[in-house]
């Protein structure tokens, strides 16, 4: 794998979304063995960017060293990014922010 990421995830929130997040993301970097070479999935605070999302009620998640910024993300949404985006490189554009 050439591709080394780290998963800052908005844990700030009133609702438990972020938490639940980063549980699924690491879930699914560990269902396909890449906890201990590639990716991290960290909580953070407040990365002020919920005014952009299209709806409040999903967390916020940025991907280093990428820059992708993505909004409004759920725990059903890890297997796509930890798929498309750990594994292949590809950003999943549904979940982008401008």
């Amino acid at each position: 794998m050439k591709y080394e990421h780290h998963l800052f995830v908005c844990t700030n929130q009133k609702s438990e979304v972020g938490r639940d997040v980063v549980k699924a993301l690491k879930k699914e970097i560990k269902k396909h063995g890449l906890s201990k070479k590639l990716n991290r999935a960290l909580p953070t605070g407040c990365l002020d960017v919920c005014k952009h999302c299209k709806k409040s009620c999903g967390a916020a998640l940025i991907v280093y060293p990428d820059g992708a910024l993505y909004g409004d993300v759920q725990p059903d949404d890890a297997p796509a990014i930890v798929h498309e985006h750990l594994l292949h490189g590809r950003v999943v554009s549904k979940l982008l922010l401008d």
